[in-house]
């Protein structure tokens, strides 16, 4: 289950201190099997902000729970009209350099399986295949009650059509998706629902309070069971769904390096943190393995 979100997490003194040493990444790369575990900082450099650090969008904002969102209509029409606005910017997100080279690490056989804890495609739009969405995809939306599953873009086709006048300014986007509007500014907007049966829409997520499937989670733990060791980019481990796989590896003797500008609540259990931006930092892995970073990406459709 994803618990509602930790706004604030302080670290406990005695964590070991960060580094900027890339050689252990290097090295765990260079002997291959390395598991890829991402969170919301891999993405910050394409636009999308992240939950927690500096700038992170829980200082401002908490996200839509299950519960809310399956008990009132009018939980559900806050949720699509700031999903809605938020899509138009959030759908037209483009991979950066952190991506770039978790797709050429799989390509060149030095990983094992990648599991992300974000919902944006961006590891899929570099170029990684088999990605796990630990969480799901905002490119899917579900109906509670048929099940149907369909595009977002052709939902997004829908919500125009039924809301031509909705065009609110929003005070910024979430790494969720959604954007930050007043109730005010939601106030009338029609929210749609499925085509096939008229049950409720849901984006094709896991929201926090919601159950990740079970046949997910086994997914994930085999990858970690068959990894030589995890490797943790751009998140704070600050909730179970991802700190479980890195509990798992420990547990398993297997070594955990971490990549993230904060601290983290997996530090305790990591052979190092480096604290660098992503992008940087990946990058310069790369190049030490004499990796071509391929900077074309898969078109992904307008929003």
């Amino acid at each position: 289950m994803r618990t509602r979100p930790t706004l604030h997490w302080t670290p406990p003194p005695d964590l070991p201190p960060a580094t900027a040493d890339l050689r252990p990444v290097t090295d765990a790369l260079s002997a291959g099997g390395v598991l890829v575990l991402s969170g919301a900082g891999i993405s910050t450099e394409s636009g999308i902000p992240a939950y927690r650090g500096e700038g992170g969008s829980l200082s401002r904002h908490t996200p839509m729970t299950y519960q809310d969102f399956t008990a009132s209509l009018e939980a559900r029409r806050r949720y699509w009209a700031r999903s809605h606005l938020g899509w138009r910017t959030f759908g037209r997100a483009r991979p950066n350099a952190g991506h770039q080279a978790v797709a050429a690490f799989a390509r060149h056989g030095l990983l094992s399986g990648v599991i992300t804890q974000n919902v944006d495609g961006l590891h899929q739009a570099a170029g990684a295949e088999g990605v796990v969405e630990l969480h799901g995809s905002l490119a899917r939306v579900r109906c509670l009650a048929c099940g149907a599953v369909t595009s977002r873009r052709d939902l997004a086709v829908r919500l125009e059509e039924a809301n031509a006048a909705f065009a609110p300014v929003a005070a910024g986007i979430n790494p969720d998706g959604d954007a930050d509007l007043s109730d005010e500014q939601v106030a009338g907007f029609r929210v749609l629902p499925c085509a096939d049966c008229g049950g409720i829409l849901k984006p094709d997520v896991v929201f926090f309070g919601e159950t990740v499937p079970a046949q997910r989670i086994e997914r994930c733990r085999q990858l970690v069971r068959e990894a030589r060791s995890v490797l943790v980019l751009g998140s704070s481990l600050t909730v179970m769904s991802g700190l479980r796989f890195v509990r798992q590896a420990v547990e398993a003797d297997k070594r955990v390096l971490i990549i993230n500008r904060d601290p983290t609540r997996g530090d305790q259990f990591a052979h190092t943190r480096v604290s660098l931006p992503l992008g940087t930092a990946l990058s310069s892995v790369a190049g030490r393995l004499n990796l071509p970073v391929d900077a074309q990406t898969t078109p992904r459709p307008t929003p």
